[in-house]
């Protein structure tokens, strides 16, 4: 997991995409997330690590980093299916086989987040020890399951090139199942790499939290 994090270098993508990548990288490696990044720790809380919730974000963060040196479309798909199913749990949206290929890669009865109608829990809302994880991992109250998963489910459908609905969304592990979600979506190892990188980001920020 603390190896250098590979993501492509290939042109062939479109320049909204290049461009937002590269801010994104050069923000997180400044230390300056830009808007709608949260992650700096918040001052004064006790670092209490929950062996869950360390173990579920390592396989989710390993998941990312497999999806951005995948060598070929399918490979991407099968770890950005990884990543989005560790997330959501057997009782999230669009848990399953996400990519078609007859497999469920990422199987987890219990999400790292709680399911539809808040059963099970959820990893993190059982294990929320510090207001990071509740801030960045959880992204506020989870009082209304239902509610949460459709305000994802509508950014996911609302994105588009040039409109980029992930900020909207407070979870950064929602956005990386957004992230994930559009990889799946496209026959573009190109567009899969640079949507890795976004979910890099958000996937390490969430594994930050736990030592707030």
């Amino acid at each position: 997991m603390e190896g250098v994090r590979r993501r492509s270098d290939r042109h062939s993508l479109s320049l909204w995409l290049l461009v937002g990548f590269l801010v994104l990288v050069v923000s997180a490696c400044s230390g300056d997330i830009g808007p709608g990044l949260v992650g700096e720790p918040i001052a004064g809380e006790a670092q209490k690590r929950d062996p869950d919730l360390v173990e579920r974000l390592a396989l989710i963060d390993e998941a990312v980093v497999a999806w951005g040196n995948a060598d070929s479309i399918e490979d991407a798909h099968l770890h950005a299916e990884t990543a989005a199913n560790l997330i959501v749990g057997s009782n999230g949206p669009d848990y399953g086989d996400r990519d078609g290929d007859g497999g469920i890669s990422g199987s987890a009865v219990e999400g790292l987040l709680p399911g539809f109608d808040g059963t099970p829990v959820g990893i993190a809302n059982m294990s929320a020890s510090n207001a990071c994880i509740e801030r960045d991992v959880l992204g506020g109250s989870w009082e209304n399951p239902e509610a949460r998963w459709e305000s994802m489910v509508a950014a996911i459908d609302a994105w588009e090139p040039g409109n980029n609905t992930m900020p909207t969304l407070a979870s950064h592990l929602m956005r990386v199942v957004g992230w994930a979600t559009f990889t799946i979506d496209t026959g573009s190892l190109d567009e899969a790499h640079i949507f890795a990188g976004h979910a890099d980001i958000h996937s390490s920020l969430s594994v930050r939290a736990v030592d707030c």
